[in-house]
């Protein structure tokens, strides 16, 4: 009779679940939908989708505006990992091409689940021989066959819409090695501090923070009109902080006035260090 009583809420949890995955994957390829919609085409009520966006925004798939949802960044939402692949692409290839010249053959380097760390990742195989140190999926698989490159991939919590590892095992993980330099990314700056929408994501990055001799920050221009709920840590907490070649004079202004230690991609000089 238990037995009995308990598989309709099992098999709820997963029409739920398989009803959700459908969703995001809609979001995800339409920019943006309905809720009425969504009700009408998984044969629910309004406040049933409403729960769904509101997990799938919890997990950082999707945000939820007025009538619906939609996976395009805005201030204060960033995108999944897919979205944040495509955006800026050209300012993080100047960022990495402009510090890559950092890192020394036989280095131990760390880099975070950012899309700009993604591409310093790219980089690395011709700067060899390397020990790489990442949460990142994506950078795990980038670096797992190249020649040249000692890979550590870091585990934990695995978090879908980042394509990372995070969380507590990820942080013990990272405090049980060193690296002589951190390649990371923010999502957003606000008052001269790095912010993040995850508490999580805050975590591992303090981690990778204290884990490394050098700590070098990433970012492009778009960060400094974005929002973030938890802050990380000030920009005079790194070594050097790299901005592109469109980051407006007035912040870059406010940076140096700060003491922060600035070098501009493209400025056709080579990074202090």
């Amino acid at each position: 009779m238990a037995e009995d009583a308990t598989a309709p809420a099992a098999s709820d949890a997963e029409g739920a679940r398989d009803r959700r995955e459908k969703i995001r994957r809609r979001v995800a390829d339409e920019g943006f939908v309905h809720v009425k919609s969504l009700a009408e085409t998984y044969d629910v009520s309004v406040m049933t989708i409403h729960r769904d966006l509101d997990a799938l925004q919890s997990e950082g798939w999707l945000r939820k505006i007025r009538g619906g949802a939609t996976a395009q960044p805005s201030p204060a939402y960033h995108g999944d990992v897919r979205h944040r692949l495509e955006a800026m692409a050209e300012a993080k290839r100047q960022l990495a091409q402009a510090t890559v010249g950092l890192v020394s053959p036989g280095a131990a380097i760390m880099i975070d689940e950012s899309t700009t760390g993604l591409a310093i990742a790219e980089l690395l195989p011709a700067r060899g021989p390397l020990t790489v140190i990442t949460n990142f999926l994506a950078a795990v698989n980038l670096l797992a066959d190249k020649p040249g490159i000692d890979l550590i991939a870091l585990g934990g919590a695995y978090y879908p819409a980042y394509d990372a590892f995070l969380g507590l095992r990820t942080s013990e993980a990272i405090r049980s090695l060193h690296a002589d330099v951190l390649f990371m990314s923010t999502t957003a700056i606000t008052n001269g501090h790095c912010y993040h929408q995850s508490q999580e994501t805050v975590a591992v990055k303090r981690a990778l923070m204290d884990s490394a001799d050098r700590r070098v920050l990433l970012v492009d221009h778009s960060k400094f009109a974005k929002n973030g709920l938890h802050q990380l840590a000030p920009l005079t907490a790194f070594d050097l902080v790299v901005v592109d070649s469109e980051t407006p004079q007035d912040e870059l202004a406010t940076l140096r006035a700060r003491g922060v230690p600035l070098h501009i991609a493209g400025s056709g000089t080579s990074p202090p260090w």
